[in-house]
């Protein structure tokens, strides 16, 4: 039986929604009547990740019962409660929605009620019970951003960005009790760019993972892929990304401060500190680049200087170039602009 695939932007019409909002294309399966697919789905996740493969299942005219996502949490400078991407689509689409605190047996039961034939999860944030894994008859399937058995748990593309990977992907997975140790169903492979960004980086693998899906869904239901055990021995595990990653050591060299750079924008950001006239400033790193030689340019470690027309960062090995900073609690400005608000911060050693 044939199918065919068409690109279409945005993703629903008639009213606005969430998924309007998102500038990455879906692709469009246009199924015969009788392969329309009846499945009974569970879709779990929060993120706009998740937004976008939840908007691509309804497009497509996948049968979504039910969308569970995480609590609402505070967000942005004034902490306001801030509901999830996904539950931002799930109430503008009336689907069935739930938020439990734990996925307890309270919670199970609720999603047990929706009487489940495929959980369908990405990046929901949290481990699932077994007891939850082994409701559906087709099982869970985890959209996971990395080429697995690489970067298993919850930041792989950050990961992917710090150790200076040129390759990742997506991995379709059918769930299991560990953190992504499941069995494999399908995988695409995605170029890193040199510049690549979490970012933009992201918005590819989202690309990606919504046609992995959308690819994988027919042929999982109809019994056509025959699963793969991950090699364990090749796994690699990521590191959790917290707030204080962001700061830069100027030991170390300066492609791996690019990367953490790459790997850190937008959230939570590469910074330093430097000496003000009677305190130390935290300085947001907002763009940058960097040269890995600087074999005539020897200065103490992050000391930093002039080098024609733009300002250096003295590394363990090469050069950092400012370019865009920000002051904490002012506006991000030029490099060239905050030397002249501070202009004894040239040759000032960054701490």
């Amino acid at each position: 039986m044939k199918t065919w695939f068409k690109r279409v932007a945005p993703f629903f019409t008639g009213k606005k929604s969430l998924a309007e909002s998102l500038t990455l294309p879906v692709r469009i399966l246009t199924p015969t009547p009788a392969e329309t697919p009846k499945v009974r789905i569970v879709f779990m996740g929060t993120p706009e990740l998740s937004a976008t493969l939840l908007a691509a299942l309804l497009k497509n005219e996948y049968n979504v019962v039910g969308v569970v996502t995480k609590p609402d949490k505070p967000s942005g400078r004034k902490k306001e409660i801030t509901p999830s991407p996904v539950k931002e689509l799930a109430l503008r689409e009336a689907l069935p929605l739930l938020q439990p605190v734990k996925m307890d047996a309270e919670a199970i039961q609720a999603i047990a009620n929706w009487k489940p034939d495929l959980i369908v999860v990405a990046a929901y944030g949290k481990i699932l019970p077994a007891a939850l894994l082994e409701l559906p008859g087709f099982g869970c399937i985890n959209v996971h951003t990395s080429l697995l058995p690489l970067w298993r748990g919850a930041s792989p593309i950050q990961n992917a960005l710090l150790a200076g990977a040129t390759e990742t992907g997506v991995t379709i997975m059918l769930m299991d009790t560990g953190m992504d140790t499941g069995d494999i169903l399908t995988q695409k492979s995605v170029a890193i760019d040199r510049d690549d960004t979490h970012s933009s980086l992201l918005q590819k693998l989202t690309v990606t993972g919504t046609d992995l899906l959308l690819e994988t869904l027919p042929q999982w239901i109809e019994r056509r892929i025959t699963p793969i055990k991950q090699n364990n021995e090749e796994a690699t595990l990521c590191q959790l990304i917290e707030r204080e990653d962001g700061r830069i050591l100027w030991s170390s060299d300066a492609e791996s401060i690019y990367n953490r750079y790459r790997a850190l924008y937008p959230w939570p950001g590469v910074f330093t500190y430097f000496k003000g006239d009677n305190n130390l400033l935290r300085l947001k790193l907002i763009t940058l680049s960097f040269q890995k030689q600087n074999a005539h340019i020897v200065h103490p470690l992050g000391t930093v200087f002039e080098i024609g027309e733009k300002i250096g960062v003295q590394t363990g090995s090469g050069i950092i170039f400012l370019e865009t900073v920000q002051l904490e609690g002012k506006t991000a400005v030029a490099i060239a602009d905050f030397i002249r608000g501070n202009e004894s911060f040239v040759g000032t050693l960054l701490q």
